[in-house]
């Protein structure tokens, strides 16, 4: 197996997998097919990558770290075509990668952006396919709560308005160097069809979720003072004397869409 040596940088927040059998579990959910346009965000010391090439022949990676782009471009030699887009994962425009195809990301986020680079990917979320990520397993718990949950929040409307998430399997701290404090967990994201969201404006729908959660403890009547009345919440349904951790995402969807008619 390909693999270089470059130590770990605590202010990136990386931390690199060596376990053979997880990277073997996560090449095995992302099932690669001939002609799928693979993109991996933040390659790292190559433990998905290398694998991916030889199995896929092609692959495009994401890397912010410049330490790494020229280790990763020598270890890829007569495994595939590996193509190193250099630059902040913040700054990429997902739409513009690849033609008209639709993407397949894969990446073990760095853990202290994680929840910036989910927002970020998913304003790209029609020229997605899939996303597999790793991420602290208590961001995937949040992603996938259900409403009455106590981590049930913005993030887990935000996400499941616009995907299917599908929590797959933990990865323990011992499985990366450095070990992490926390346990990890891989998650699948399947964007929903533009035609099935159903949300009319998206920044309505962000200031209504923000809002609702922005002090949990409080009703929505008071949470959303700023944005709609009592009645206009029971209008679609919604008790103003509830809290934002009760509703379901389509509650919220039904409201940001009465507020932005």
């Amino acid at each position: 197996m390909s693999h270089f040596k470059a130590p770990p940088k605590k202010n990136l927040g990386q931390h690199f997998l060596t376990d053979r059998n997880i990277i073997e579990q996560i090449v095995h959910a992302l099932d690669p097919k001939p002609g799928d346009l693979l993109v991996e965000i933040g390659p790292g010391q190559g433990a998905i990558t290398f694998p991916l090439l030889k199995k896929h022949g092609h692959l495009t990676v994401i890397e912010f770290d410049r330490d790494l782009i020229t280790p990763l471009s020598e270890a890829a030699h007569g495994l595939g075509e590996l193509t190193i887009v250099h630059k902040d994962v913040l700054q990429v425009d997902f739409n513009k990668l690849g033609a008209d195809q639709a993407i397949r990301l894969i990446g073990n986020l760095p853990y202290n952006i994680s929840t910036p680079i989910l927002f970020h990917v998913l304003s790209h979320c029609q020229k997605i396919r899939d996303m597999h990520f790793m991420l602290q397993k208590e961001v995937v718990d949040r992603m996938a709560a259900e409403p009455g949950s106590k981590v049930y929040g913005r993030l887990s409307v935000t996400l499941q308005a616009l995907c299917e998430v599908i929590p797959l399997f933990d990865v323990p701290p011992h499985s990366f160097n450095p070990p992490p404090k926390v346990d990890s967990a891989v998650v699948r994201l399947i964007p929903r069809p533009a035609d099935t969201v159903g949300i009319h404006d998206s920044a309505m729908f962000a200031a209504v979720v923000r809002d609702a959660f922005g002090q949990r403890r409080k009703t929505l009547r008071n949470a959303l003072s700023k944005l709609c009345t009592s009645e206009q919440m029971q209008a679609v349904d919604i008790k103003p004397e509830s809290r934002a951790e009760q509703l379901p995402v389509s509650a919220f969807i039904r409201l940001a869409n009465l507020l932005s008619a």
